[in-house]
């Protein structure tokens, strides 16, 4: 069965923008590891998923963006994949995207909705 948690990763005003933040739903060995992305007004949400190997994307905690801040970069093998719609455009998963993670603000809080355990 699975079990799906919503949870609040902080206020939107305390994200840079354009900035980042990890996010983990449950506990024990397998949790759902994800990350939001604000670029203006907008919240993305995705798994933090590799879509060429299927490891994280990032090296370093809340850190998933280019260095101009335009695209979402794997710090594995540079594969870049578009802010708004999760599409990697450049690199060995050219075509494929991200998975997408329900996200939402309520009264100012990021907001995000998804399975406590990929097991």
């Amino acid at each position: 069965m699975i079990v799906v948690e919503e949870i609040v990763i902080g206020r939107v005003d305390e994200l840079d923008d354009p900035g980042c933040r990890e996010f983990k739903i449950g506990d024990g060995d397998w949790p759902f590891r994800g990350f939001v992305v604000r670029q203006g007004e907008h919240i993305f949400a995705y798994q933090n998923y590799c879509q060429h190997v299927g490891h994280p994307l990032n090296w370093q905690p809340h850190r998933f963006l280019t260095k101009d801040n335009g695209h979402i970069i794997c710090a594995s093998h540079g594969a870049l994949y578009d802010i708004p719609t999760g599409e990697c455009v450049a690199g060995p998963c050219t075509g494929k995207f991200l998975t997408e993670v329900e996200v939402w603000i309520n009264d100012g809080k990021i907001v995000v909705k998804g399975p406590t355990s990929l097991r």
